[in-house]
């Protein structure tokens, strides 16, 4: 114990010794000496003004300029070399920006085209020698095509500049969206806008193009052995017994076959009515809400049954390659949900399933 004190002691003396030193070396060095030796030093000379660190100015300047000189002189660790690169040296696959939103006009089936708040998430692939991406590149060429009427060609043309202006082989842009779209009530014939969530997906990977449709369906699903045990009820004990029924969600995604006639964001729309008719309503009168119970009870499904039922609808059009199916049953009898996915083709196909997934699919409104 005795030895550890002594020895503490004595680097301590050492210490305080250096420190003197230091201190009178640094009282008559100049200040250029000192700050080719370390700044840091000024700091033991309470008395003396830092003279190496100059004053800085505390007003915003307004009237500066960065001029093309200037910009030249400005840091870019995003794109330093390798060495600056940390952890393992691998490609990555996607690196980019997500959720920039800004107003982009569609064009509507009917004619004409709509303005629609988008979200728009653009990536890149980057190379396993590559420190990274300026990611503001991106925007900046998506909004080079922003005042366009937008489609897969223009989506395409945007995604091709940003991949030669960030030097990349793979690149995405995925935009999402709600489409507007005015529905009839069931019997009393009122109008109301419909609003379903789509998303445009453009991938290039090695020079092959894919373009992808997302859209979140959402309808009514009446459980077909809840309606029998129901009816069971009623004849049999004179027991007024309802079916559970609940808010379920489909996502659809496609993948677009470019060798056929456009496949309009209204068309999937019609797909999916056509196959499960029970979509949510909008506008609903008394009538409207018994035309409605009369529907669910024509039209009873499992979630089985729906991914079945979409995939039919899907199968049969040929503006359709592959496609994913995810029914999402919102159970009112259980405290779980009843899913099922149902894949057409490589595109969408994966053993695993995301975590969130299912999650994803609970509408708000």
């Amino acid at each position: 114990m005795k030895k550890t004190e002594a020895n503490a002691s004595q680097i301590r003396q050492d210490a305080e010794d250096a420190l003197a030193v230091l201190r009178a070396w640094a009282e008559a060095a100049t200040p250029t000496e000192i700050a080719e030796l370390d700044p840091a030093i000024a700091r033991l000379l309470p008395e003396r003004a830092l003279e190496n660190y100059p004053a800085l100015a505390r007003a915003y300047p307004d009237e500066f300029t960065a001029d093309e000189a200037y910009r030249a002189t400005l840091p870019d660790l995003q794109n330093g070399p390798e060495s600056l690169i940390r952890g393992a040296r691998r490609q990555i696959q996607h690196v980019g920006i997500s959720n920039f939103r800004l107003p982009i006009r569609f064009q509507a089936r009917a004619g004409g085209d709509l303005a629609i708040e988008t979200s728009v998430t653009g990536t890149v692939s980057l190379d396993a020698g590559k420190k990274g991406i300026n990611m503001s590149r991106i925007m900046r060429t998506f909004y080079k095509h922003a005042e366009r009427v937008f489609s897969f060609d223009v989506i395409e043309a945007a995604l091709a500049d940003y991949k030669a202006d960030l030097e990349s082989f793979d690149a995405r842009i995925q935009m999402r969206f709600s489409f507007p779209v005015k529905r009839k009530s069931l019997r009393s014939k009122l109008e109301g806008y419909q609003y379903y969530d789509l998303a445009l997906e453009l991938v290039s990977v090695a020079g092959d193009i894919k373009k992808i449709i997302h859209l979140d369906y959402v309808y009514s699903s009446t459980c077909p052995c809840s309606l029998e045990l129901s009816e069971h009820a009623r004849q049999v004990r004179h027991q007024l017994a309802t079916p559970h029924s609940q808010r379920s969600v489909a996502r659809v995604s496609v993948l677009v076959n470019p060798s056929e006639p456009r496949l309009w964001f209204e068309d999937i729309i019609d797909l999916c009515r056509t196959a499960v008719p029970t979509e949510t309503q909008v506008m609903v009168k008394r009538e409207d809400e018994q035309a409605f119970a009369e529907l669910n009870a024509a039209n009873p499904i499992f979630v089985e049954d729906a991914a079945r039922l979409f995939s039919e609808q899907l199968q049969g059009d040929s503006r359709i390659l592959d496609y994913r199916i995810v029914a999402s049953h919102q159970e009112s009898l259980h405290s779980h949900d009843a899913v099922s996915i149902l894949t057409e083709g490589e595109t969408f196909s994966t053993e695993s399933i995301d975590p969130k997934l299912f999650s994803t699919l609970f509408h708000v409104g």
